[in-house]
């Protein structure tokens, strides 16, 4: 199955550099400005990468527009010269939608970084798509309103990555994800056009929704230049218990369990003991007790405006999991300690990248079926000889996969890991998920989507992608092929 990419990418690649002349670096260069077009080894090899395994595909010229109205210009040199266009907003993505693998144009958007306007009548942002994630949650924080999409790497990434990926985080599970925010947005069509997709309105029935199309579309329909996100009250308060479990399987087990009596956590998070060992150690934080009948913790978080009632629902949560084979609970007393719980579990997956988990799945299957993925997971890790280390979002089954292998650094163009894989995936849609809930597909994960999707549902989507970019310029190669 990689080699048929392998092949593709080395035909397309050979094509590409006959098309991409120093008459299109000199245009480039007289919309931009000089110093915004790049061509010098340091930053091709900067720009060919983001954070998924350990891949590096250099572009051939990267260019870093300010305004819609440039990248118009660009996008309409290229749509005519055929020249392969991958966007890119902070490079933290996990499925290689970020990487320029057919060689061509790098387009940054990390220039295009105002917040337009704090709308606070209306509770809505308008934004550039090179704003970092929590630069922006902070401004409207300070105005006592809350964005609460906060995917683990918000200090870096920017919000139109989250856009294009339609990134999730600890919230989702009580709020939602980026989808359940985003109003309306300004892009650039491959052929230069610039539209708005929707209206500045909460209802919206007036034709197809071209702005839910867009959000998730990894990059590959247009390029998004501004943003309108809807806001809410920020909630008052809000409490951090930590419960060390001793099986892992019961602490999918409690996730379901908490739900089923009743009660919406602002985040549930789990993570199982071998990575909480290599973050701690990362950090230098001893914040998590880890014991040696550790099995994994959940991280619990309940919010809102009445603290009274917070405490009752953390203690009743507290008591319904004494059931579990649990250890001592640990409640957070102060902003520090939460602060510090979040840290580590936000380092999570930097830490096992380091430590040599280099490939990351994010799969997701209904809340009740966790035990049994990661059960199945651990399966899978003995027979392909493996190791496995879980984490994520359990309040909603997301759950992402780190492994490591010994002498296998990507799963890209790895026979027997693709092997692996399709049966982690197979295991994954048996269970009623599905193969990426916040990562989306990429260039690493679209040889598996035929487990999920039938050929109907593949020729509908690959029909969508042809009516944006006939010419198919814009992140190519992206999600499917088109043939």
């Amino acid at each position: 199955m990689a080699l048929p990419i392998f092949t593709e990418r080395k035909q397309m690649s050979e094509s590409i550099k006959q098309k991409l002349t120093a008459k299109h670096i000199e245009q480039f260069r007289q919309i931009v400005g000089n110093e915004y077009v790049l061509a010098d080894e340091e930053s091709l090899h900067h720009y060919g990468h983001d954070e998924t395994e350990i891949l590096n595909y250099p572009p051939e010229v990267v260019i870093k527009p300010r305004t819609a109205e440039e990248i118009s210009a660009v996008m309409k040199i290229c749509n005519e010269g055929l020249i392969p266009v991958t966007p890119r907003g902070a490079g933290t993505g996990l499925s290689g939608g970020a990487l320029p693998h057919l060689g061509g144009v790098l387009l940054s958007t990390e220039r295009m970084n105002t917040i337009l306007h704090i709308d606070e009548r209306n509770l809505q942002v308008t934004t550039e798509p090179g704003v970092i994630t929590e630069v922006l949650m902070d401004a409207v924080k300070e105005k006592g309103l809350f964005y609460p999409p906060d995917p683990s790497s918000r200090g870096s990434c920017f919000i139109g990555g989250n856009i294009a990926e339609n990134s999730g985080g600890p919230k989702a599970v009580k709020y939602g994800v980026v989808r359940d925010y985003v109003m309306n947005l300004q892009m650039v069509l491959p052929d230069g056009e610039i539209i708005w997709t929707g209206a500045n309105v909460r209802k919206n029935s007036t034709g197809y929704n071209l702005t839910q199309l867009v959000v998730g579309s990894e990059g590959t329909l247009g390029i998004v230049t501004k943003i309108v996100l809807k806001l809410i009250p920020l909630p008052k308060y809000d409490l951090l218990m930590l419960v060390p479990f001793k099986q892992l399987e019961q602490a999918g087990q409690a996730v379901s369990a908490i739900f089923n009596a009743g009660f919406i956590p602002s985040a549930m998070e789990l993570v199982e003991i071998d990575a909480l060992k290599i973050v701690s150690k990362m950090v230098d934080s001893s914040a998590i007790p880890i014991t040696d009948d550790t099995a994994a913790h959940l991280i619990i978080e309940v919010d809102g405006n009445n603290i009274e009632v917070l405490m009752q629902e953390m203690e009743a949560i507290g008591n319904l999991l004494t059931q579990y084979n649990i250890g001592e609970i640990y409640f957070a007393d102060d902003a520090q300690q939460k602060a510090e719980l979040w840290k580590l579990r936000r380092r999570v997956a930097e830490a096992v990248k380091i430590a040599g988990y280099t490939i990351e799945e994010d799969t997701v299957v209904p809340r009740a079926e966790l035990p049994a993925l990661i059960r199945g997971v651990k399966q899978l890790g003995e027979q392909y000889n493996y190791h496995a280390v879980c984490y994520g979002h359990a309040g909603d089954g997301n759950l992402h996969i780190r492994i490591k292998k010994e002498g296998v650094q990507n799963s890209l163009d790895d026979p027997a890991m693709i092997e692996s894989l399709r049966a982690m995936f197979e295991l994954v849609h048996k269970l009623g998920g599905t193969i990426s809930g916040e990562h989306g597909i990429g260039l690493i994960q679209k040889g598996y989507l035929d487990i999920v999707f039938n050929k109907t549902q593949l020729r509908l989507m690959k029909e969508i992608k042809r009516s944006f970019d006939p010419n198919n310029i814009l992140n190519a190669g992206k999600i499917f092929d088109l043939n």
